[in-house]
């Protein structure tokens, strides 16, 4: 049974073998966040050039866009304020609480939906 895309990525597998893990330890945590420099199953070079992962930061933009925005929305529905503190201090929170989230999951949206070098190989997965 193959693993898809989107579950691999969920996941923080390798985008060509879907098996070797990405990152070490959790999302969250008391460690910083350390990415693996090669694949621990296939062998692949994540960073294909370097600098590479400036990419990411368009991507962990869009992302941080978007939870700003939503939760803006929310907080001006439910309270109904119009302090610009109340506003400044939720989204400073929210863009805090999710940079571990936006750093790693910008990077897999990145080498799974957006480099084309690197496709799914099921034959990496099942070896090994």
């Amino acid at each position: 049974m193959t693993v898809s895309k989107f579950s691999a990525m969920l996941h923080s597998k390798c985008p060509r073998c879907r098996e070797g893990n990405m990152f070490e330890g959790p999302v969250y945590g008391f460690k910083k966040q350390k990415m693996n420099v090669h694949c621990p199953h296939c062998s692949l070079r994540f960073e294909i050039e370097p600098g590479y992962f400036y990419a990411a930061m368009y991507i962990s933009y869009a992302f941080s866009v978007a939870q700003v925005v939503t939760v803006g929305l929310i907080t001006a529905f439910l309270t109904g304020s119009e302090s610009p503190w109340l506003y400044i201090a939720v989204l400073f929170t929210v863009i805090l609480a999710f940079a571990p989230f936006n750093l790693r999951y910008s990077r897999l949206v990145l080498l799974h939906y957006m480099t084309p070098k690197i496709t799914f190989n099921p034959n990496l997965a099942k070896s090994k």
